[in-house]
């Protein structure tokens, strides 16, 4: 438990606060290296106000953090295991998508067992 909450609960509201893809883009380009606002906005098509409605979430649940620079607010990322997150998200997609892949596949085959 995490102040009285049970873990299960805690990850829950972790995968829900990463479920929207500007939040997902801005991990996977923070995991790259740091960057400043103007420079997530360049590669997110996505307007400032929602980038930092989307930034505000992250702060809030821990994941990223801010910090200023000659003027500019920088942002990474709070712990290099948001990389292997993604990048173990990525390999389930990728195993998902071959098993549905190789499932229809076998569906296109034609049975030898009239009952299947």
């Amino acid at each position: 438990m995490i102040n009285g909450v049970p873990l299960y609960q805690v990850k829950a509201e972790l995968f829900r606060s990463l479920g929207h893809p500007v939040r997902i883009r801005v991990l996977e380009l923070l995991t790259e290296r740091d960057h400043a606002v103007y420079e997530l906005l360049e590669r997110i098509e996505v307007e400032q106000a929602s980038l930092s409605q989307q930034l505000a979430v992250l702060r809030r649940i821990g994941l990223v953090r801010q910090r200023r620079e000659n003027g500019e607010v920088i942002y990474s990322v709070t712990a290099p295991e948001v990389g292997s997150l993604l990048l173990s998200a990525r390999t389930l997609l990728r195993q998902m998508v071959s098993g549905s892949q190789d499932l229809g596949a076998e569906l296109d085959q034609p049975t030898q067992d009239a009952r299947a």
